[in-house]
């Protein structure tokens, strides 16, 4: 293990609990569930942020190999379906060595049987980089071990088209203040389908996040997106995998048709 990776050293137990809570994605057209997003949840479901707020510089690399254990091992006991993808959040400004910190990863998927090719891991744009080419490193490691890559929060950040073009991910999640109202909003839909297109061209696959009506869903589906992740879908549930019932109705309508 590289003595580099200051990250990967074992450190004291966190000073605090955390759960993962486990949201959907769902693949429309094919109308079935594509994998589940990981987020950090306090030890009593409380949000995010009460957790993030306390990992500070001391932590954080301790922290970010915890949370992606427990995501996959979690993920491992609560997964029947062999091809359902998980995908897990890191901090992209760390400063680690990609092919030494997965290792713990890698431990963790062996253990719960976790094919390791179904991880995907997320990096935003919404806080600039300090060094993109450390990033590039990191998605071309991960690439090679077989992972997805996702880039989160497209077009609500400081890089945009440059870092896209730069990292070409596997996934682009399309920032859901985009999205929000979409069907209200030429701009909005115009913007939308020229990143579909450019993604289209790069063969990157486009997923929309935040969904939380049909009409966003309706125009979405239009501009050929076939991803989705938000609300109108489900809620995350804190260690568990929680129900679709809108996936069931459109299921229930192709059967009926």
């Amino acid at each position: 293990m590289s003595s580099a990776c200051v990250g990967c050293r074992e450190g004291s137990e966190l000073p605090f609990r955390f759960k993962m809570a486990f949201q959907p994605i769902v693949d429309v057209g094919a109308q079935r569930v594509w994998g589940y997003e990981a987020l950090v949840r306090g030890g009593k479901g409380e949000p995010a942020f009460s957790i993030l707020e306390q990992v500070g510089d001391d932590i954080r690399y301790q922290f970010d190999q915890a949370s992606r254990v427990m995501a996959i091992e979690t993920a491992g006991a609560l997964f029947t379906g062999t091809d359902l993808r998980l995908s897990i959040n890191f901090m992209p400004n760390a400063v680690y060595e990609p092919t030494a910190c997965i290792q713990k990863s890698l431990a963790a998927a062996k253990r719960a049987n976790f094919p390791h090719r179904n991880l995907m891991f997320e990096f935003t744009e919404n806080e600039k980089m300090a060094n993109p080419g450390h990033v590039q490193k990191i998605v071309d490691a991960y690439r090679k071990f077989g992972f997805w890559t996702a880039l989160d929060d497209f077009g609500a950040g400081y890089a945009g088209l440059g870092l896209l073009a730069r990292l070409q991910p596997d996934l682009i999640k399309i920032d859901m203040e985009l999205l929000r109202d979409i069907h209200q909003s030429r701009s909005k839909q115009a913007i939308v389908a020229g990143i579909v297109g450019i993604a289209r061209a790069l063969d990157i696959s486009v997923l929309a996040e935040g969904v939380e009506s049909e009409q966003e869903l309706t125009v979405l589906r239009a501009a050929g997106i076939a991803l989705f992740q938000g609300y109108y879908f489900a809620k995350p549930g804190l260690m568990s995998l929680p129900a679709v019932p809108v996936l069931d109705r459109i299921i229930s309508f192709r059967d009926a048709v």
